[in-house]
């Protein structure tokens, strides 16, 4: 396992994919992955089933892993 460049909080370019182009910072590292999660790109539905906290469920709006060969660092 290579260590990684990006670190959680850090500005970064999507240089691949749907979101190419965007700029945002990285909300989540997953090493053993070789993936990050971007804030705001490769938002995905999910459906939440009805629990205590939620009585209604529904849909929510998450970000999904991106990999980390697809993002390039930038400077804030």
């Amino acid at each position: 396992m290579a260590k990684l460049k990006i670190k959680k909080g850090d500005m970064v370019e999507v240089i691949a994919g749907d979101d190419k182009g965007t700029k945002a910072k990285v909300l989540q590292v997953l090493p053993k992955k070789n993936q990050v999660i971007v804030e705001g790109c490769k938002v995905a539905k999910k459906a939440i089933k009805p629990t205590e906290e939620n009585k209604e469920g529904g849909h929510i709006n998450k970000e999904m892993p991106i990999h980390i060969s697809n993002v390039r660092k930038v400077e804030a």
